[in-house]
């Protein structure tokens, strides 16, 4: 295939759809490292939000089917978990969509610490501004939301609940 042929994989594999979270693409969320083409043959390399993650199934079979129904040959699905996936990796315009699907989108929270992890008890109180309204403070009243990866809250301002994608 050409050098044309590679860039439609890419954007074949770009534009499906995260399976929990419908308003972002997996570019948008930053979970895929390479797309390789050889011949018809497609290789794609794609990073779970944590090692756990229920999706990675779905996404996996999602990319396989999208590159098969655009003529592509053999689609080869391979996890990486190093580096691990931050939300600092959510594109602008992902976090965009977050916003206007009423979810919080996550802070950034920075390049991280290379040697030992330090463990605290304390869970970090983020800042989480009200997607409805905009007003700064917005209380948590779940630690889950309807995935692993958000949190519930709700803002005192205008009352209403929202999602908050939490900072991995």
């Amino acid at each position: 295939m050409t050098a044309t042929a590679r860039a439609d994989a890419r954007e074949i594999v770009s534009a499906v759809v995260d399976p929990e979270m419908p308003m972002l693409t997996l570019d948008d969320l930053g979970v895929i490292r390479r797309v390789d083409v050889d011949g018809d043959a497609v290789t794609v390399t794609i990073t779970p939000t944590y090692s756990g993650c229920p999706a990675i199934e779905e996404m996996r079979h999602d990319v396989s089917a999208s590159l098969s129904a655009a003529g592509y040959g053999p689609v080869e699905m391979r996890t990486v978990f190093s580096p691990p996936w931050s939300t600092d990796w959510i594109s602008d315009d992902g976090r965009r969509k977050l916003a206007e699907a009423g979810i919080a989108p996550p802070g950034r929270v920075g390049p991280r610490a290379t040697g030992p992890i330090p463990l605290t008890l304390t869970a970090p109180s983020p800042d989480v501004r009200c997607p409805h309204c905009g007003a700064p403070t917005t209380e948590e009243f779940s630690h889950f939301g309807p995935t692993a990866c958000t949190s519930l809250r709700r803002c005192p301002s205008c009352q209403e609940p929202f999602e908050h994608m939490k900072e991995i």
